[in-house]
């Protein structure tokens, strides 16, 4: 009798194991659910507050300038970045990055990075595409070889 016993037992607790382990399932499917979702919301409160902060350094700089005198015109007033246009101009001049960044005064890198719309050039430096626009291709080869 012990036998059945046991036997009766064993099947209750392995029928027990099959329910818990189907509970348990959809609990860690609802698990990585709820930390992915937490993961993209902590991606997105990340990517807020960066854009919170570049607006607010930007009111900064609004702000020092509007204390400034008016009669410091900025030298990139009016003038406009286009990165497809950027990029156009340093293969029509046949340079590099590195060679486009020595002529400008800033990196390979920044170069890189205007060009594939990752980052803006600031206002000094939009001086500086200006005048390069205007130059020739001899012009430029020139200013290197200087």
């Amino acid at each position: 009798m012990s036998s059945f016993a046991d036997q009766l037992k064993s099947e209750i607790a392995r029928i027990a194991r099959k329910e818990v382990r189907a509970e348990t399932r959809l609990l860690k499917k609802a698990n990585a659910q709820y930390r992915a979702d937490i993961a993209a919301l902590k991606r997105r409160l990340a990517e807020t507050e960066r854009a919170l902060a570049r607006v607010a350094k930007g009111t900064g700089k609004a702000r020092a300038k509007a204390s400034e005198t008016q009669d410091d015109a900025s030298p990139a007033q009016g003038l406009r970045f286009r990165v497809a246009g950027f990029a156009n101009l340093r293969k029509k001049l046949g340079l590099s990055a590195a060679e486009m960044g020595k002529l400008m005064g800033v990196s390979a890198q920044s170069v890189y990075h205007w060009e594939t719309g990752k980052s803006r050039p600031r206002a000094a430096q939009l001086a500086a595409i200006a005048a390069v626009r205007k130059l020739g291709k001899r012009e430029v080869a020139a200013r290197l070889a200087a």
